[in-house]
């Protein structure tokens, strides 16, 4: 087990354990964040524990060409119910995700510390949401973060209303130019969009700079 100190660098990511976890402490500074993603890791860890740094391996992802849209989406999407925004409520994004309960967990990873670093992230260009409304109320959303023009690291989203986040899920990844989306561990929601497992050492290979 890696305990990590001031300094941000992580250790390789070859050495995290067999469920993904490769580090424990360390801080959410923007520049360890940015550094973590960069690398392939990223935070998940409860509210009274210390900060847990994953980097798991397979990793779940969707390739844009990929997604899967069914025909009653279809249908949905033909009747404009919901409209998509991007970056027009980051912060209550952020909060409707932390609030929403998940089969299996008893509290929420997303924690004030949490929420501060991200917004923080989001100042700074890096952090994205995007927002679903119904009638000028927000219904359902989504947040992550984009560490360069090929790869968005998605974080968590969240629906009050069915079908409305798979709508803004589907809306962004049409109209975004990433080769790939990042989410992280399996769920089945994601599965049936198209996305799959892919090594890590293949993931890796897309957060290198590319050539122009």
């Amino acid at each position: 087990m890696h305990f990590l100190t001031q300094n941000i660098k992580f250790p390789d990511v070859t050495e995290a354990s067999e469920d993904g976890l490769l580090a424990v402490g360390g801080d959410l500074s923007s520049e360890r964040l940015l550094h973590a993603y960069s690398k392939g890791i990223f935070p998940w860890y409860q509210d009274e524990e210390p900060i847990l740094w994953w980097s798991p391996d397979p990793r779940f992802v969707l390739f844009p060409e990929d997604l899967k849209i069914s025909k009653s989406m279809k249908q949905i999407l033909k009747k404009n119910t919901f409209k998509v925004t991007e970056n027009k409520a980051f912060r209550e994004v952020l909060e409707h995700c932390a609030a929403t309960k998940r089969t299996g967990q008893e509290g929420t990873w997303i924690t004030n510390d949490m929420i501060k670093a991200y917004v923080k992230l989001h100042h700074l260009g890096y952090a994205k949401s995007v927002e679903v409304w119904q009638d000028d109320i927000l219904v359902a959303g989504l947040y992550g973060i984009a560490i360069n023009d090929t790869v968005f690291c998605g974080e968590s989203m969240f629906t009050t209303v069915s079908n409305a986040s798979k709508v803004g899920f589907i809306t962004f990844v049409k109209n975004s130019n990433y080769k790939l989306i990042d989410c992280q561990i399996y769920t089945n929601h994601l599965e049936s969009l198209g996305a799959k497992d892919i090594s890590r050492a293949t993931f890796m290979t897309y957060l290198e700079p590319q050539d122009i």
